[in-house]
């Protein structure tokens, strides 16, 4: 399975484009902090991020240097040719699903935050499927069940 999510800021403004058929996309760069800290100070990681049509437009529309983004998608790999002949690679997170985070005081004041009434985010992911009446617990799985348990493992429901 191929899923990212990532939770930052982001680095730069997105860089706004067209393909020829007159797609847009955007590029844009995610800050994302890292886990654990090195001798006190907190370290990021840099994440070229791509988004295409709606969630493009979304970005570009409502997100600037230093906003809070949530995105889910997927990790792609591409390379190319340069004009210098050379093979060159990329690495970039291809953005499905994008959403706020923080605070409407760090959004630009765009009057429309809710982004056509969906609650700040957008997708370009279909909706998901039903869930399955009945789970591979038989349908009447609790897992408050298990918060009695003492770590036996003679208690183990399987």
């Amino acid at each position: 399975m191929n899923k990212v999510i990532l939770v930052g800021n982001l680095a730069r403004d997105p860089e706004m484009r067209q393909t020829p058929n007159g797609i847009p996309s955007a590029r844009f760069t995610v800050a994302v902090s890292r886990r654990y800290q090195k001798d006190g100070q907190t370290q990021a990681d840099f994440i070229s991020c791509v988004a295409w049509r709606q969630t493009a437009e979304f970005i570009g529309k409502y997100f600037h240097k230093g906003s809070g983004i949530q995105l889910c998608g997927s990790i792609q790999t591409r390379s190319w040719d340069g004009n210098d002949g050379q093979r060159h690679y990329a690495t970039e997170v291809v953005a499905d699903e994008v959403s706020f985070n923080g605070s409407r005081q760090g959004q630009s004041d765009n009057g429309g935050y809710s982004a056509g009434g969906n609650g700040g985010s957008y997708s370009n992911a279909p909706a998901p499927a039903p869930a399955p009446a009945n789970d591979d617990f038989g349908g009447d799985f609790d897992a408050m069940a298990f918060a009695d348990l003492d770590g036996s493992e003679d208690d183990l429901p399987f």
